[in-house]
């Protein structure tokens, strides 16, 4: 690979530079000096402009090393004041989720433990948090939001992170009422994101909108924890009971912050 231009002229400066100093030093006839200096003149002229140009070139050079460096310090700045300001916000968000806990008076109806959603797989109605058995978490414990919604239950724990199984999963059932009746009923999951109501008595009335919370019944949930709301009702003369869909009270999609009910 040849060298640059620039660089070459550079070269055969230093060299003619080397030569005038060592024929200043040298013993030379003062009419052998001046015949140098006379013909190579205009050419010494020509080389210093060059050797001006070098030099510029080499400060450029090291200059825009400087500015590079001094970018790359600037990026690396900017990413800090980004991961920090995005923690503080993170910190935020922690902080109001947990005043909406207070608020409501979660921490004096259970024992609560905070956990962040770190993964969602709404084909299998799951989620996983980050915590685990570290945090002393295990299998069967309630999961709800900081508005005291029912989300599911936590399934199987590991070390530092549990899988979450939501209400909706079709292995999913637990006992249900419509809130300040003493109807009774039993919510199933049917996957999707999808629950139902079953076994409600046929001969009672049931409207649209009524929400439903959890009973202690079965032991599965404490009681009442809001599941959602009733729509589509079906009732029909052929079979002993009713049912209705469950409009649940949350976007389970949305989701990324929890509390799970480690005592009730």
């Amino acid at each position: 690979m040849g060298l640059p231009p620039k660089l070459k002229i550079g070269l055969i400066v230093v060299l003619l530079l080397a030569f005038f100093v060592i024929l200043n030093l040298t013993p030379a006839h003062k009419g052998v000096k001046n015949f140098f200096y006379s013909i190579s003149s205009p050419i010494q002229k020509t080389f210093w402009a060059a050797g001006d140009s070098f030099s510029d070139f080499l400060e450029s050079v090291f200059q825009g090393e400087k500015i590079k460096e001094e970018n790359e310090n600037l990026q690396l700045k900017i990413q800090q004041l980004v991961a920090e300001n995005t923690s503080l916000q993170e910190l935020k968000k922690e902080n109001e989720i947990l005043r909406q806990a207070l608020e409501i008076g979660l921490e004096k109806d259970f024992e609560l433990s905070f956990a962040k959603v770190i993964g969602k797989d709404l084909f299998q109605d799951s989620f996983t948090i980050n915590k685990g058995k570290e945090d002393g978490l295990s299998s069967g414990l309630p999961v709800i939001t900081q508005q005291k919604i029912l989300v599911g239950k936590i399934g199987e724990v590991y070390e530092n992170f549990s899988k979450v199984i939501l209400v909706s999963d079709k292995e999913s059932s637990f006992d249900v009422k419509i809130a300040d009746r003493e109807i009774s009923g039993v919510a199933k999951g049917k996957g999707g994101l999808g629950l139902i109501l079953d076994l409600l008595p046929w001969e009672t009335e049931i409207k649209e909108g009524e929400q439903v919370i959890t009973s202690s019944l079965g032991g599965v949930f404490p009681g009442g924890i809001l599941v959602g709301s009733i729509k589509n009702v079906k009732k029909s003369d052929v079979k002993p009971f009713q049912t209705a869909e469950i409009r649940l009270a949350t976007s389970l999609k949305e989701l990324s912050n929890l509390f799970i009910i480690t005592k009730f």
